[in-house]
């Protein structure tokens, strides 16, 4: 049987547990080729203090021409944290080479949350993740990009079903077909994600165990497990509901272990388990 084959564009932090040093393992751990198109290179990521960074914007192009004339080819591109408009442009070149008739665009649309952009974007960013989210198949924002995304104002909590469905509809809108919203939770015990197909019109919740606890890095294993798992050929919902226990499980692995582990979870110790169960 041919070997599935992904390629992850995202920074690399050496130190830190998020980005490519999550996604490289976790996508593989199923038995998927990983490739990997770094944007930028941390010493660690932007938790730790004094932090290096060095920007390689201006790889990309020469990774994607030397890639183009092998005549490279993927299953899935995932992209997740772009720094900059131009990086975005890069991406939507990149995904206009490399898109093929059985290739899934995954986009996590990185922007920020708790209702704010992150410090390092502004007002113009969502707009331009816009035109990034209209080559996807499948967008993965959290309520905060979603409302940046559409333009609604951001509601944190409180918020019905009916305005869920409403936000996923408007997401459609930008060009993908499917769509996860993550982070979405209807009580204080349960925490999980809506998901919409707009092919079908059919809406699915799935929620887990919330657990009081914040840890970096999560987002990128959830969107990583969830990249492996639909890569693998696991259904549209049923990979959303496979990376949202796989998370939780990464979470309850870490969180006796905040004073070692605050910098991100301990997501290796539970790749066994995820290998022999989904691989």
């Amino acid at each position: 049987m041919k070997q599935k084959r992904a390629v992850a564009i995202n920074d690399i932090s050496c130190i830190g547990k998020c980005s490519l040093t999550v996604a490289l393992p976790i996508i593989s751990s199923l038995g998927i080729e990983c490739a990997v198109l770094p944007t930028a290179l941390l010493s660690a990521h932007t938790a730790f203090e004094g932090f290096t960074f060095c920007d390689l914007t201006h790889q990309i192009q020469p990774i994607a021409d030397h890639w183009s004339k092998r005549g490279e080819r993927f299953d899935t591109i995932y992209s997740g944290y772009l720094g900059s408009i131009e990086q975005i442009e890069l991406v939507e070149d990149f995904i206009d080479r490399f898109k093929g008739d059985d290739t899934t665009v995954v986009i996590d649309p990185v922007l920020g949350d708790h209702g704010r952009l992150y410090t390092n974007f502004n007002e113009i960013f969502p707009k331009e993740m816009r035109k990034l989210c209209a080559r996807a198949d499948i967008i993965t924002p959290n309520l905060t990009e979603a409302a940046f995304l559409t333009g609604r104002e951001y509601v944190g909590e409180g918020y019905s079903e009916e305005y869920i469905k409403e936000l996923l509809c408007e997401l459609s809108k930008l060009g993908a077909k499917k769509i996860i919203l993550t982070g979405v939770t209807f009580d204080e015990k349960r925490l999980g994600v809506a998901c919409y197909d707009s092919l079908t019109g059919e809406y699915t919740y799935y929620q887990g165990e919330r657990i009081e606890s914040m840890f970096h890095g999560t987002g990128d294993v959830w969107a990583s497990s969830f990249a492996a798992a639909y890569t693998k050929g696991y259904e549209f919902a049923k990979a959303a509901q496979i990376a949202t226990d796989f998370t939780v499980k990464c979470i309850k692995a870490t969180v006796d272990d905040k004073d070692e582990h605050w910098y991100g979870v301990k997501f290796e110790c539970c790749l066994p388990e995820f290998c022999k169960e989904y691989a």
